[in-house]
């Protein structure tokens, strides 16, 4: 049965005292030891790590204390006791968590309630989390470093983290390079009173620890090459050390894995914290559909009641302003158009954020697939690409054709390049507004059909 339940998820081996049983188990395709469950070196031979998970079977007949000494002597943290048949098992329980307070102790009943998968990835992220929550305890001064012009999801973990670090704003500076710029970014920063320290590069170093969230030192450009704690959902980067990081790529938000590890640790999540991951879980998966998955569901519906849910609808309020459908008609002017892949260039810009707001923007208008956005920030040229997620991946086309030039990744639904003006330049040429579309869009064409490029355009 555990081995059917768990082979999808976890390498599973199996230690059996009995050599005739394990003989048998063997034959019908278990990986199976045969050796003496109360020795030591019995679990040091199986290569026991703290986080290994063993389950002990108690069937009633014997103790169970020698074997539980044994696991603890080798190492072992993450201990589950399984109750097969064993009477009393509650009084069993007491007994055995007196000698041995951090077991778990499971009756097979339960089982059928309670995901084993699920249980056993909680310890976890238990584990991980108390590791690093020890690793910063004596740290005088932290800083937890969001991305420039940090989004609702990347502000929420920030607040979550530092609650998990049992932080205040004086011990625990939430800081980023750059400020917080989007309207309905500044509404949630204002209404929830998230202070955000801007950050200069030389002050990095007067901090005991860095920890990130929603992003990864590769993102600053060789500002920081190590990290002692990167927690994120986008993908990995190469080309830099952390001392503990949580990178889930499946995952829709980095607050669902905030919300994991609070879980983990049981963690009281006030009011203010939840209201913060529920909108950024929200605003992240666009309400589930793009980049989800069933543990942002469940983050969604555990975090819902502790939340305010009439915080979160005045902070989805007002996000069209006439500033930002000046631009949206911009991109209609200069748009163009090919199998249901939208293409635009806003010229200059005073902030990047109009940028994947036109891209989501257009992916809403009926036929298009993806939208393919570009404008000119600060010397760089700054791309949104958006699409629906059941085609190519829109940060696989970014690393492709602008990685080499500049910053470019993301996810299959959602991707973002960043390249310095010249760069650009110097590999496609100075590009007009409307040479530079159709060349775009000529890439994109190139990449979804694997054609030459340019072919088919047509002005919408």
């Amino acid at each position: 049965m555990l081995d059917e339940a768990l082979q999808t998820s976890f390498d599973v081996d199996f230690l059996i005292e009995s050599k005739p049983i394990a003989r048998r188990l063997h034959d019908g395709g278990l990986s199976i030891t045969a050796a003496d469950p109360r020795r030591t070196d019995t679990y040091l031979k199986a290569d026991l790590t703290p986080g290994t998970c063993v389950i002990v079977e108690d069937s009633g007949r014997r103790s169970l204390r020698k074997a539980l000494e044994a696991i603890r002597d080798a190492g072992g943290t993450l201990v589950y006791v399984v109750a097969v048949g064993a009477p009393n098992f509650a009084k069993r329980e007491a007994e055995l968590k007196v000698a041995f307070p951090e077991l778990s102790y499971l009756p097979l009943s339960e089982l059928f309630a309670s995901s084993l998968a699920t249980e056993f990835s909680r310890s976890f992220s238990r584990l991980r989390v108390q590791q690093y929550q020890r690793f910063f305890s004596d740290a005088d001064k932290v800083l937890i470093l969001l991305h420039n012009d940090p989004d609702p999801d990347a502000m929420a973990s920030g607040l979550a983290l530092r609650s998990i670090l049992h932080r205040t704003r004086q011990t625990a500076v939430i800081g980023a390079l750059h400020g917080v710029t989007r309207p309905e970014n500044q509404r949630m920063q204002h209404l929830l009173d998230i202070h955000i320290e801007i950050i200069k590069p030389e002050q990095l170093s007067s901090f005991d620890r860095i920890a990130m969230v929603d992003v990864q030192p590769h993102y600053f450009h060789g500002i920081l090459s190590h990290a002692d704690l990167v927690i994120d959902h986008h993908p990995e980067q190469a080309g830099y050390n952390a001392v503990y990081k949580d990178i889930r790529t499946s995952y829709g938000s980095t607050s669902t894995i905030l919300c994991e590890h609070l879980r983990a640790v049981d963690e009281k999540i006030s009011e203010r914290v939840a209201t913060a991951m529920l909108y950024a879980i929200k605003s992240d998966t666009l309400f589930f559909n793009r980049q989800a998955n069933p543990v942002d569901i469940d983050a969604f519906s555990y975090l819902y009641p502790l939340a305010d849910a009439m915080l979160v609808r005045k902070m989805e309020g007002a996000e069209i302003t006439l500033e930002r459908l000046d631009y949206v008609i911009r991109a209609r002017q200069q748009a163009r158009m090919a199998d249901q892949v939208f293409c635009t260039f806003l010229g200059n810009l005073p902030r990047e954020d109009f940028i994947p707001y036109v891209a989501d923007f257009y992916l809403s208008l009926e036929n298009v697939k993806w939208t393919i956005v570009a404008g000119i920030v600060n010397d760089s040229l700054v791309m949104s690409v958006r699409n629906l997620g059941f085609q190519k991946n829109a940060g696989e086309f970014v690393r492709k054709y602008f990685a080499h030039l500049g910053s470019a990744g993301g996810h299959r639904a959602m991707a973002k390049a960043v390249v310095p003006l010249r760069a650009f330049r110097d590999k496609f040429g100075n590009l007009q507004a409307e040479e530079f579309t159709e060349k775009v869009l000529g890439l994109a064409h190139e990449f979804l059909h694997d054609s030459p490029a340019g072919k088919h355009l047509a002005k919408v």
